[in-house]
C-alpha cells in the first residue's frame, strides 16, 4: 500500500464510521489537505477513493473500527470554555450539586456536577455536595455511596457535604410561614379533584380556608393523623397562570416509610420546590445552576424567595445531556435492571458513571466531553462516538499493545520453527517489552481467514510473510521472503494463547427508544498469554481491534474477560 493509499483508507474509514455513508467531497478535501501532491493526477486519486469507498461500504461498523485502530486521527484541540456567571464576585461564589440518592449518577449528572465545580473554581468560590434526600420510598445509603464514589472517581471535589433531610426543622418553619401568611393550604381532596382544579381553574373548597384551619390540618399531618395520599400541602399560586407549575403546586406530602438516614423521625416530607429554596437560602448559594428541564419551575422558585423575603440566587439554566441510544433517566434504567435486561447500574451499555467506568471511559474524557457543551441551552443528544473520540485521544499514548484474535481458526505454517520475539508494549512510548512465542501452529481470526484466498501472501504482524497454500478443510501456509506486504494479520500461537472473551456494548435502545436484546455482543477468542498478568481495570489496545478494559478473570473456565471501549 502506498502512502497515498494509506491516507485514503484512513479518511474513508473515519468518514464512513462517523456518518454511516461516505461523503466523497469531505474525503477528497481531507486527502488533499494531507497529501497535496495527489492533485497532479486527480483522476487516479478519485478512482482510488471511489474504490476504497466501495470496499469499506461492505464492512460492518465493528470491522471498520477494527481497521481504524491501525491509524492515528487528529482530534482538534478545543479551548477550555471559561464559565462566566452573571454578577459573580471573586471569592464570593457558592454553587451546589444536589443529586437525589435514588439511583446511580449518569453522564447528565456528570455534566451538572462539573459545570457547578468549574464555575466555583473560576471565581475562587465554593461548591457544596447536597444530597436531596426527601423521598424515603426511593432513596438509600447504597445510592449515597455510589454518588459520592463516582464523583470522587470523576475527580470532583467539594468544600462541604450536606443532606436536605438533616434540615427538616428549617423546612417546616418555612412551610408554616407560608401557611400563616395565607400562601399555602392543606387539601384532603382526592388527587383527581386537585388535577381538575388545575385544569379548569376552579378553586378547591379548602383553598379559602383561614390560615388557622390550615395550620390545624398541618399539625395533624405532622402528628400522623393522615395516611399517604390523604392530604397535601399546596402552594396558593395562580390557577389561571399560563405556567402550569404555578397552579397550586404541592409543597409537602405524607410518607410514612422509614428513611434511610432519619429512620421514622419524620412523616411529612417536602417536595423539591420547597426544599431547594430553603436549602439554597441557608447554604448561601449565590448561583443556582440546573438543567433547563426545570425552567418552568424557576417562577415558583423566585416567588417563594420573594415571599420569604430572602435574597435570591442567580438562576442559570443549561441544556440537558443525553446520549443517543442510551437511557438516561432512572425511570427507564430501573426496570431494565429489575427485568435483568442489563446486568446492573454498571452495565457498559448504560451512560451511568459506573457503566462508563466499566467500559473504560477515562474520567478526563468525561470531563472534556461534558464541559465542551458549556452553559449553552441548545439541546444535544450526541452519539457514543462523540464521547469515545475524547477517550481514544487519552488512551492512545499510554495503553500497552497486545494481540487478540476472535473466533480463532487454526493455521499451520509448513516451514516455521519455534522462536521467541520481543515486541514493544507501545510503538512510541517507553512502556517496556513483551515476549511472544511463535510456533508452526498459530491462530488467526475467522474474519481474516474468510477474506483470504489460496495463494494470498500476507504478513503475520511483527513476525514474517507467509503464503496461504491450502484453504480446504484446514488452513495451511508457508513462509515467504521478507518484503513489503499490504495485508497484515494478527495472530496468537498455540503455545502462547489464553482464552479470552470481549464484551462489545452497542446501542441499548433503537431509534424508537425500544430495548434491543442483541445490544451486548460477546466475542470469544484467544489473546496472548502476557495479558494474564494484567490487573483489573487496566486499559489495553488490542491491535487492529481497539481499546479494551480488563474486566475480570473467570476461574471456572479460565477465561480473561475484557470490555470493548473504543
Amino acid at each position: 500500500m502506498t502512502h497515498l493509499d494509506s491516507i485514503i483508507r484512513k479518511h474513508v474509514l473515519k468518514n464512513t464510521f462517523d456518518y454511516g455513508k461516505a461523503n466523497t467531497g469531505s474525503i477528497v478535501g481531507k486527502v488533499i489537505a494531507e497529501w497535496p501532491g495527489c492533485k497532479t493526477d486527480m483522476k487516479s486519486t478519485m478512482t482510488k477513493i471511489n474504490n476504497e469507498i466501495k470496499r469499506v461500504s461492505k464492512l460492518g461498523k465493528d470491522e471498520i473500527a477494527q481497521e481504524m485502530s491501525s491509524f492515528e486521527y487528529y482530534v482538534k484541540e478545543e479551548k477550555e470554555k471559561i464559565i462566566e456567571l452573571p454578577d459573580a464576585e471573586k471569592g464570593n461564589v457558592i454553587t451546589r450539586f444536589p443529586p437525589e440518592p435514588s439511583g446511580y449518577p449518569h453522564i447528565g449528572h456528570a455534566k451538572a456536577a462539573w459545570l457547578n465545580h468549574e464555575a466555583a473554581r473560576v471565581y475562587d468560590g465554593k461548591i457544596i455536595l447536597r444530597f436531596d434526600d426527601t423521598n424515603p420510598e426511593k432513596e438509600s445509603e447504597e445510592f449515597v455511596d455510589a454518588i459520592r464514589d463516582d464523583l470522587k472517581w470523576l475527580g470532583i471535589t467539594f468544600d462541604k457535604e450536606s443532606y436536605t433531610s438533616d434540615n427538616m426543622d428549617k423546612i417546616y418553619v418555612a412551610a408554616e410561614k407560608l401557611i400563616k401568611d395565607g400562601n399555602a393550604y392543606v387539601s384532603t381532596a382526592p388527587r383527581e379533584n386537585i388535577s381538575d382544579s388545575r385544569s379548569t381553574a376552579k378553586p378547591l373548597p379548602e383553598r379559602s380556608n383561614a390560615p388557622e384551619e390550615n395550620m390545624k390540618k398541618w399539625k395533624d399531618m405532622l402528628a400522623g393523623k393522615y395516611e399517604k395520599g390523604e392530604c397535601l400541602l399546596l402552594f396558593k399560586g395562580d390557577l389561571k397562570s399560563d405556567n402550569t407549575v404555578m397552579r397550586d403546586p404541592a409543597l409537602a406530602r405524607v410518607i410514612k416509610s422509614p428513611h434511610y438516614r432519619q429512620k421514622s423521625k419524620y412523616i411529612v416530607w417536602p417536595g423539591y420546590d420547597l426544599a431547594v429554596v430553603v436549602m439554597d437560602h441557608y447554604e448561601g448559594i449565590t448561583h443556582a445552576m440546573r438543567s433547563k428541564e426545570y425552567e418552568l419551575r424557576d417562577e415558583l422558585y423566585n416567588t417563594l424567595f420573594d415571599l420569604f423575603e430572602w435574597k435570591k440566587p442567580k438562576m442559570i439554566s443549561f441544556s440537558r445531556l443525553a446520549i443517543k441510544g442510551a437511557p438516561i433517566s432512572k425511570r427507564l434504567i430501573t426496570p431494565l435492571i429489575k427485568d435483568k435486561k442489563v446486568t446492573g447500574w454498571d452495565d457498559p451499555r448504560l451512560p451511568t458513571v459506573a457503566g462508563l467506568r466499566r467500559r473504560g471511559i477515562m474520567p478526563d474524557a468525561i470531563k472534556q466531553f461534558v464541559l465542551s457543551f458549556g452553559l449553552s441551552k441548545v439541546e444535544s443528544e450526541p452519539d457514543w462516538e462523540s464521547l469515545l473520540s475524547y477517550n481514544r485521544k487519552l488512551l492512545d499514548p499510554k495503553s500497552p499493545h497486545y494481540y487478540f484474535v476472535s473466533n480463532p481458526m487454526e493455521l499451520h505454517i509448513k516451514n516455521m520453527e519455534e522462536r521467541e520475539i520481543s515486541l514493544k508494549l507501545h510503538p512510541k512510548q517507553n512502556l517496556g517489552n513483551r515476549v511472544l512465542i511463535a510456533t508452526s501452529c498459530i491462530y488467526i481470526s475467522a474474519d481474516d481467514a474468510n477474506r483470504l484466498e489460496k495463494g494470498d501472501i500476507f504478513r503475520l504482524k511483527d513476525l514474517c510473510n507467509i503464503k496461504l497454500t491450502n484453504k480446504v478443510g484446514k488452513l495451511e501456509a508457508e513462509i515467504m521472503s521478507d518484503g513489503v506486504v499490504e495485508k497484515k494479520i494478527q495472530w496468537v500461537s498455540d503455545k502462547d494463547k489464553r482464552q479470552c472473551s470481549i464484551i462489545v456494548p452497542k446501542d441499548l435502545l433503537n431509534s424508537d427508544g425500544e430495548y434491543q436484546a442483541d445490544s451486548l455482543q460477546i466475542l470469544n477468542g484467544y489473546c496472548e498469554k502476557n495479558c494474564a498478568g494484567l490487573t483489573i481495570g487496566t486499559m489495553v489496545q488490542f491491535e487492529r481491534f481497539g481499546f479494551c478494559r480488563f474486566d475480570r478473570f473467570e476461574t471456572k473456565d479460565n477465561v480473561l474477560v475484557f470490555v470493548f471501549s473504543c
